[in-house]
């Protein structure tokens, strides 16, 4: 970063020096045009996604510095296209700025952004920054996919294995450490700093499709030897988890037209949560915490299990699809009575 940056203000360079300062963070054979051109592999489909990140709304300079900021920016996009079972090729950012946000802090943000993205080869590819009351940072990541391959939230079949792959409730916590330093005084440093981390520097579970496609075996992972071939059925339902399990779960099955039956012990939650939360506590973070950026997949018994197993590190199947149309929450030590999920306990943006 430019020392002098650290005493500039946006409204002191304009659009134009703001832009010659990002564009080193792109490509220079993208930058220049009116759009990004990206070429993909023939016969994959490109795959789109949108997320908007709002100042005081998604972050807050109490709890994410600029770098964190840019990299939850990026992760939670990249999170879309895992979802979705597609590849990164690229991202787009849209920057709302008021002018007299420092160009030190636009820097930052941007240099947390590439950190995540070059984890997964992932270029900024372009963009565009307008005045704005509010920091806003609107990012569209592109990605790619065979057809075959891609995975949507309506394909959720009765019979289905529950999977995630990997603890909840975590980045709630870390939020909650962030905001009430004294709440973790049960907590271990280590402790405190993994879940600290959890929420300012989420995961998303890329690494997840390779696994998956190797487990479902080669009649999935090829592409069809002709563009009119018909497409067998994909056994994979899913979505992200990132506006929380619980959202994820009913979303779900309201897609699929079924119903899910969620066992409540076998939910992962960060080992932290066993001598520093109750049992309901761990189970409200866990299910409606959101942020954890982790994978909500539906498959048929025997390759679940076995996802399960390669997977490790709090990967766990939690349920079974169902007939019906209610998500229940299930305890089947009977200590607490079938409770139905719904989308109205987890964070609503105009609830």
């Amino acid at each position: 970063m430019n020392n002098q940056s650290s005493y500039l203000l946006v409204k002191d360079i304009g659009e134009q020096g703001l832009l010659q300062i990002l564009q080193r963070f792109c490509p220079k054979e993208i930058i220049g045009d009116d759009a990004a051109v990206i070429t993909t592999e023939l016969g994959q489909s490109l795959v789109v996604t949108t997320d908007v990140l709002v100042d005081k709304i998604h972050f807050s300079e109490l709890t994410t510095s600029a770098v964190d900021v840019g990299w939850r920016a990026a992760a939670a996009n990249l999170s879309d296209l895992a979802a979705m079972g597609a590849s990164p090729l690229g991202i787009t950012v849209g920057l709302g700025l008021p002018g007299d946000v420092s160009v030190s802090w636009v820097e930052q943000m941007y240099v947390g952004m590439t950190q995540c993205l070059q984890q997964y080869n992932t270029p900024i590819v372009g963009g565009d920054v307008v005045r704005s009351p509010v920091i806003t940072i609107a990012i569209t990541a592109f990605g790619q996919a065979y057809p075959q391959q891609i995975i949507r939230r309506h394909q959720a079949q009765v019979g289905d294995r529950i999977i995630v792959t990997g603890v909840h409730g975590a980045s709630r916590a870390g939020l909650e450490l962030l905001l009430h330093p004294e709440k973790g005084e049960n907590l271990s440093p280590e402790e405190t700093k993994a879940l600290i981390r959890t929420h300012q520097r989420p995961q998303p579970r890329l690494d997840v499709l390779p696994i998956l496609w190797q487990i479902l075996g080669s009649s999935y992972t090829l592409k069809p030897p002709h563009p009119y071939t018909p497409i067998s059925h994909l056994p994979v339902s899913g979505m992200d988890s990132s506006d929380g399990l619980a959202d994820a779960l009913v979303q779900i099955c309201r897609a699929s037209n079924v119903g899910a039956v969620v066992e409540r012990t076998q939910i992962p939650s960060p080992p932290a949560f066993a001598h520093w939360l109750t049992q309901e506590q761990a189970l409200q973070y866990s299910l409606y915490g959101g942020e954890d950026f982790e994978l909500v997949l539906c498959l048929p018994k025997e390759p679940a299990y076995k996802l399960v197993q390669m997977l490790g590190q709090g990967a766990a199947a939690i349920g079974e699809i169902t007939n019906g149309s209610t998500v229940v929450l299930h305890d089947q030590k009977q200590e607490f009575p079938d409770q139905v999920l719904t989308l109205s306990q987890g964070f609503q943006h105009f609830g």
